[in-house]
């Protein structure tokens, strides 16, 4: 993780933010697909998603059906288990 996003995270109280985005396809408007969309925003107005979004809605052709938003303030490390045992397979 760079410093920058670290910052981010810590001082400026960004998340990590997904969405995923349901859109027409252009050629088959009845046909249904999904972008998966992730950056660093601030919840709980999301400027980033909504400039993209706008990109979106002005320069691309798919119309926009809905989208789904998760934020987590937070990313932690996994919680890790140690075994004190090694196995080889031959």
């Amino acid at each position: 993780m760079s410093d920058v996003n670290l910052r981010r995270q810590f001082v400026d109280n960004y998340r990590l933010t997904t969405a995923e985005i349901v859109y027409h396809l252009p050629d088959y408007p009845e046909l249904l697909q999904s972008y998966i969309w992730q950056e660093y925003d601030i919840a709980p107005r999301f400027p980033e998603l909504n400039k993209f979004l706008d990109f979106w809605s002005h320069n691309l052709d798919g119309k926009l059906h809905s989208i789904y938003v998760a934020s987590q303030k937070l990313i932690l490390p996994r919680e890790t288990k140690i075994y004190a045992q090694e196995f080889t397979l031959q």
